[in-house]
Formats: C-alpha cells, structure tokens, sequence
C-alpha cells in the first residue's frame, strides 16, 4: 500500500507526473529559407557563391534565434503562454456537457445527503420541529452544517484526489485546471466546494444550485459553472 499522496492532493504547482497534466505540443524546427546558413548545392571552393553576401544568414551556419525574426515569431518572441498555445484548452480532453454535469451533480447530492439524514438521525439534529409556535432553530443550523461540512469535505476530498467525485466518475468527466489539465490541488477544490456548497447548505438551495451549476450552460467558451470561475477549473470529459 503506497503512502505517496494522490496527484493534484497538495497546493503549490502540480507534479510534473500527473497524468492529466496537459503538455504543449511538439512543434517542428523552423526550416531556414535558402541561403540561410549554408551555400546552394554545388558550391565550394572556387564557387561564386559568396556567403558573405547571403541576404538569408550571413553564411553564418546559424539559423536566428527565436524571435529574431522579422515578424517575432517563436517561443521567445513574445509568446504570452510560455510555449503553449493561444488556446488553454488546446491538448485537453473535450468539454463535458452541461447535462450530463447536472445529473452528475444530482447523484452526488443524493449520496451525501443520505449520509447527513443518517447522521442527523443518529445524533436527533432534525431539520426543525414545531411546537405550537416555537420553532427550533438550533436544530435547524446544526443540521445545515452538518451538511455543509459533509458536502465540502466529499467534494474537496474526491477532486483532489483523482478530479472526480462519485458522480463524475460514473458518467465519465472530471475537474481539470484550465491552464495546464493537471488535477486540482486540495487548495483549489476546496475554494471550488466552498462556493457550490456552502449557500446551497445554508440559504438557498434550489436558487443557487440552479445558478452556480447552470451557468455552464450559457458561459463560453469553457463551460464553467460561477464555483468553476472562481477556483479556475474545467470539466472535461474522460471517454
């Protein structure tokens, strides 16, 4: 049984291993034109050729660096994203449609709120009773969070993890950094759950769950639900 920690489980940059981290794409040298570096064929002692007056290379051997260029192309002529391309999706898995994210997010609701009607149960936190007027708040909030812990910790725990919580899992997606694919750290799924969970626990359930998880359905051009914006992730698909 390893003790190594699982991708993605620690904050900071993620490890250079992690399967899920997207890698730029290989690119061809760039070829000289003629002239650059090396006389035409045929040419040698005695030749006219004068490389001297290459216009190309100067007869120099050497190719100009990257980004020496006239029209400052190349990696280090200026390239915003450190070698990777323009697009951050570029190398990743396609997106997961936004239907299939909300039945993801139905299963794992349901699963966890099994766990917290259990435990409320076991330990007498109901939602609230009535007593003629007298309503039991105390009971309420401690059952709200109790499930806001609940949700939090299945959510931040499992995304960490692999990127996928149980729903995710079964319906083939999981929760990738939009800037390199790699899988979040337990920083960023927890700053994730926090925004999904946290209202849904405490205010207004049905209003922000249709918000925040149906925003992907309208944002463009990555799907992102508002907890998504905030922690800076995707959800792509894994088949």
């Amino acid at each position: 049984m390893t003790t190594e920690p699982p991708p993605g489980s620690g904050g900071g940059e993620p490890p250079e291993d992690d399967p899920f981290r997207k890698r730029p794409p290989q690119q061809e040298p760039p070829q000289p034109p003629y002239g650059q570096g090396q006389p035409p064929s045929g040419a040698g002692q005695g030749s006219p050729y004068d490389a001297s007056r290459d216009p190309y290379g100067g007869g120099s051997g050497q190719p100009p660096p990257f980004g020496g260029g006239p029209y400052g192309g190349g990696p280090q002529g200026g390239d915003p994203y450190g070698g990777y391309p323009a697009d951050p999706l570029s190398g990743m898995p396609p997106l997961a449609d936004s239907g299939k994210r909300t039945l993801a997010r139905i299963i794992d609701m349901i699963l966890v709120f099994i766990v917290v009607s259990l435990l409320a149960w076991a330990f007498g936190v109901a939602q609230y009773t009535v007593d003629a007027d007298d309503i039991e708040f105390g009971k309420t909030f401690g059952r709200e969070l109790l499930a806001a812990i609940l949700y939090v910790a299945y959510d931040t725990i499992l995304t960490a993890k692999s990127g996928q919580t149980l729903g995710k899992k079964w319906l083939g997606m999981r929760v990738a950094n939009l800037d390199n694919g790699s899988t979040p750290s337990a920083q960023t799924s927890l700053i994730r759950a926090l925004v999904l969970w946290v209202p849904f626990a405490f205010c207004c359930a049905c209003v922000w769950t249709a918000v925040c998880g149906g925003w992907s359905y309208f944002d463009k051009p990555y799907k992102q639900g508002l907890h998504d914006k905030a922690a800076k992730t995707v959800v792509v698909s894994t088949r």
